[in-house]
């Protein structure tokens, strides 16, 4: 009787561990990706005296893709404004609907030392306002003016996104122009990004 008791112990101990082993689930390691020549045209405005005007491109970090979808997009990218599919319209022409519950926030540090969005604050799209500030050093970039005219991104401003779907992006914009050269057209995004496919988890590491 002793014997089958413990036979019994044993027996038990190891579905135990089975079912332990079985509900641990592996994380899906974050994605690092860089994505070049990201077109992202506007047309009128800029002084031309004709109305702004031109296709938002849309972007989908679960993908890691520019996307047509009319849902399953996080970022969207025309001229210097960066939409995100959260919030509302602003009421500039073209943009495309939001419908999502995307959230995006202006961090202040490096790439590398943006470690986590876990403290960060999300804002959305709104009337008149981009959650992610438009104009001449209020967000991203910083506008050179006459003779120049160059847009270029501010050091150590990174994009922290939390997704449609709930998981966590960061971006680096490293350039607004074709091929990283400014002496070829403009808007043309060259960025960085790491995401963070597992959801919930903010960790950008």
């Amino acid at each position: 009787m002793k014997k089958l008791s413990i036979l019994f112990l044993v027996l038990s101990t190891v579905l135990v561990s089975c079912s332990s082993d079985d509900d641990t689930t592996t994380p899906i390691p974050v994605k690092s990706e860089k994505i070049s020549n990201l077109e992202a045209i506007q047309t009128g405005g800029q002084g031309t005296g004709n109305p702004v005007g031109g296709v938002f491109t849309k972007f989908d970090f679960e993908t890691g893709k520019i996307t047509t979808s009319d849902t399953d997009w996080d970022v969207a990218f025309r001229g210097t404004n960066i939409a995100v599919n959260g919030g509302t319209v602003t009421g500039v022409a073209e943009e495309p609907a939001r419908n999502g519950s995307v959230g995006a926030a202006v961090v202040t540090g490096t790439f590398a030392g943006v470690t986590s969005a876990k403290d960060v604050t999300f804002s959305q799209d709104a009337d008149t306002v981009f959650a992610i500030p438009t104009g001449s050093d209020n967000g991203w970039y910083n506008y050179a003016g006459p003779p120049t005219h160059l847009i270029s991104p501010i050091p150590g401003k990174i994009l922290v996104f939390k997704t449609r779907n709930g998981n966590y992006a960061k971006v680096e914009i490293l350039s607004y122009y074709q091929d990283e050269d400014t002496s070829k057209k403009s808007q043309y995004y060259t960025f960085n990004y790491v995401y963070n496919p597992n959801k919930g988890e903010t960790s950008f590491e």
